[in-house]
């Protein structure tokens, strides 16, 4: 298999970080993409997607809340972390090999995106292990993987729901999550949460780029249409504190913060 988008989805149906990661490290940049190969991306999720090992899913308010200042409660935040990062690999997986016809670019940057977002996974796993415990050992909600399957249909809504909306939340989360763990005594933890906010800008950067050359291709205005998409496919309301500067930094408009700001 020497194909970036057949690599990509036999990476998103492997359960295992490794086994992911070492297909990763096949999709170079020499590797070529076949932009128009139907691979089976539209209608259903099939085969063993997304590959994942077994965790105990729950609806968000039956996930544990545990104090900071103790070792479990740490563990329970850097394990929810890691959560958000493990689907965030499957995510640029899933965009790559189930969405063809676009340009070669997308691909390469969404590939790059899977290699980051692998990374920031690695990171929090092995601090995990470091408190004592693994990737599984608690509860965890499957809102972001929800919100890929409610858009399977259309790479638009996918653009507009997951990088520009959930993935975002992230950014506006960072510095709140920063101080937990700072003020739990957790300092290695605060340092790997500030090197995914500087690299997660970037992410939903090229989600913004992406989201917004498609509105162009198709004659729709960027701010109308995210507010109808997000309407179609039930997007959550953002609640603030924002992160401007963030949302700045990954190219989100003034008009479209001051329009979050006023819900």
């Amino acid at each position: 298999m020497n194909e970036i988008r057949q690599i990509a989805l036999a990476a998103l149906q492997e359960k295992s970080w490794d086994a992911k990661a070492l297909w990763l490290e096949r999709a170079d940049v020499n590797v070529p993409i076949d932009i128009e190969a139907d691979l089976g991306g539209h209608g259903g999720l099939a085969m063993h997607i997304p590959g994942r090992p077994t965790l105990n899913f729950v609806p968000p308010a039956g996930l544990l809340s545990r104090s900071v200042h103790t070792l479990e409660g740490r563990a329970v935040l850097i394990h929810a972390l890691a959560h958000i990062e493990f689907n965030a690999i499957n995510l640029a997986l899933d965009v790559v090999w189930r969405f063809s016809g676009m340009p070669e670019k997308f691909y390469r940057d969404w590939t790059g995106v899977a290699r980051e977002e692998s990374e920031h996974y690695r990171l929090l796993a092995e601090h995990l292990a470091d408190l004592g415990y693994c990737y599984g050992d608690f509860p965890a909600h499957d809102g972001l993987w929800e919100m890929a399957e409610r858009t399977q249909e259309d790479v638009l809504a996918r653009l507009a729901l997951v990088p520009r909306t959930l993935e975002a939340r992230g950014l506006d989360a960072s510095p709140a999550v920063r101080h937990k763990l700072a003020s739990g005594g957790d300092r290695r933890g605060a340092e790997i949460v500030d090197l995914i906010l500087r690299e997660e800008i970037g992410h939903v950067a090229i989600g913004n780029y992406w989201y917004r050359w498609l509105c162009a291709q198709r004659g729709v205005d960027p701010v109308a249409q995210y507010a109808a998409l997000a309407s179609t496919y039930r997007a959550p309301k953002l609640k603030g504190p924002f992160n401007v500067q963030a949302r700045l930094a990954a190219g989100f408009e003034p008009e479209e913060i001051a329009a979050l700001q006023r819900q």
